[in-house]
Formats: C-alpha cells, structure tokens, sequence
C-alpha cells in the first residue's frame, strides 16, 4: 500500500470511528451473556439449595413458599468471540444513491467490530471476493475495523467468486466457540429450485443452532423500483448476461417493483425461519441510524434471542 493510499485508509477510519464514537457506541457493548451457568450478575435458574452454596444468592420468598431452601443460579459470562462475514462479490458492486453497496457492508462490519471492542472480546473476518474465500484471523475489534478500513479496492470484483451457502459452512468451521456471527450481504446468490429458493437456507440454519447471528441485508433503491430512463441495458455483474429493455414501460416498471417486493419478503421470510436476526440498510440511508436503532430494539428485547445447544 503506498503512501496515498494509507493514508486515505487512515481517513477513512478516522470518519468511522467518529461516526460510532458520535452515534452508535455503546450500545453493543457491556456485559455478554454467557451460553453456560456459572459466575455472573444476572439470574438465571432457581434451584434446591446444596450444602456449600452462596447462601446470599437464596430466594427467602420462594423459600418461605415451599419450606426448602432455594437460590438463584446465576448466567456465566465471557469475552465475547464475533466473526465478520463481508461479501465484497461482484453484485455488491452495484450503487445509484450515496455510495456502492460494498463500501456500506465494509462500514457496516467496521463499526460493529468497534461496537464489540472489550476486554478479551476478539474479532475474526471473513471475505468474499475476487480473491475466493479470505480468512483474517481474530484479533481485538479495533484492529479489526482497522483491517477492514484497509481492504484492497482491486480485489472486490473477479474471479474466483465463492458461493454464500460455501462462505457460512466456512464461517461454522471457523468459529468454534459460541459467540456472535454477522453477516453482510446482499443475499443475492443463484437460484435453486421453486420451493426452496435460497440456496444458502441450511448452511445458515445450522451457523443459528450454534451462534447468535444477525444477517445484514444491503441493497439500493433500484433494485426496488427501475426509474424512467428509457431504453436501457441491465447487466447481471455475477453472470455478465445482458438485457436490453424500456423501462418507460409503465407496465414493465410495475411489474418489476411487484416481484422485487415479493423477493424481499420471502429473503426477510427466509432469514427468520433460520432463527438469525435480520437487519436492512441501503446505500440511500443513514447506515449509522439504522444499526443504532437495531442494536437498541436488540438490547430491549433480549428475550426474543434463546440459546441453542448443537
């Protein structure tokens, strides 16, 4: 990397990091809960009191209720291991508003390993691009988001290209001890058959039997709704097929926001019936407001979040 362009990754992180410090941080972090019993502040189970247990920790109500002692045992807690999984692939190089939609996946998984920076708490990435299926290893989520402010642009689009469903059986074989995966794409993969059009269904449904994992879905606006710009030519940046078509086709243009809504809401149908939290942000939006009001509900509501045994 010569000079300029590290000290344009410098800048950008600079911006980044400002941008959570500002907007975002904190919300992430704080106590983990921990996926055994064991040591901890927050209560968890109540059982029969034993000879030798915290006797500070016995519930006297509840004692008082049934004539036997018992206590609260109390939720483990642990640093917390987080696994970045970035698609860099050739449809994320696809932007018509603010920016393309891999520079917001790249600032997405930065700020989120800011946002779990903590004592112990380390941070591993996975890439999807050019190069085929990168792993960096873990390491403290500063240095982490820093890693990711200096991804080599060149690299984003080509081939080797590696399949979603391929990336996250990687993710689970990597990520060994239970912890937070995050995985930001844009979900747009081949096809499979009629019933089952997502190929990347099981590889995800089995990363959920064992991690907590949030899928951040990054798209644009026209991929939504095609504007009126006459006739047009659309490219497919994974397959190169090319179409030529009008898009003054009042016809064409509401036939196209028709399927594309019903592929949003079977994608968003998909990712819940894998148990991962699902998150949408869009390079025509605020990335920062969306994921501070995500983390928010996630932090209010951490009971909709349960813990799995594999």
């Amino acid at each position: 990397m010569n000079d300029s362009a590290r000290n344009s990754s410098a800048r950008r992180f600079r911006r980044l990091e400002l941008t959570v410090r500002r907007r975002v941080d904190g919300l992430l972090q704080g106590d983990v809960d921990g996926h055994a019993l064991g040591p901890g502040s927050d209560p968890e189970e109540l059982t029969q009191y034993q000879p030798g247990q915290d006797v500070r920790r016995i519930d006297w109500n509840v004692t008082a209720r049934t004539g036997e002692a018992h206590l609260w045992r109390t939720r483990a807690q642990h640093e917390l291991d987080t696994w970045l999984l970035v698609d860099r692939s050739a449809s994320m190089t696809f932007g018509t508003a603010q920016t393309e939609k891999v520079d917001v996946a790249e600032e997405v998984a930065a700020a989120v390993g800011l946002l779990t920076a903590g004592p112990g708490n380390r941070v591993g990435i996975g890439l999807i691009d050019g190069a085929g299926l990168r792993w960096i290893s873990p390491r403290p989520g500063r240095a982490a988001a820093v890693t990711l402010s200096r991804l080599d642009a060149a690299v984003r689009t080509g081939s080797p290209q590696v399949p979603l469903s391929d990336a996250l059986r990687g993710l689970g074989a990597r990520a060994r001890r239970r912890g937070l995966c995050v995985v930001v794409t844009d979900l747009v993969a081949p096809d499979g058959d009629v019933e089952r059009p997502f190929e990347w269904e099981d590889a995800l449904r089995r990363l959920t039997a064992r991690h907590d994992v949030i899928v951040v879905e990054v798209d644009d606006p026209r991929e939504r709704e095609l504007p009126d710009v006459g006739e047009a030519v659309f490219v497919d940046p994974e397959t190169g097929l090319q179409r030529e078509v009008s898009t003054s086709d009042p016809a064409l243009r509401l036939a196209y926001a028709t399927v594309a809504a019903h592929r949003r809401d079977q994608t968003a149908a998909a990712v819940r019936a894998c148990r991962a939290e699902h998150l949408r942000v869009s390079t025509d939006t605020d990335w920062a407001a969306t994921l501070a009001r995500f983390v928010k509900d996630r932090r209010r509501a951490p009971a909709r979040r349960t813990r799995r045994t594999p």
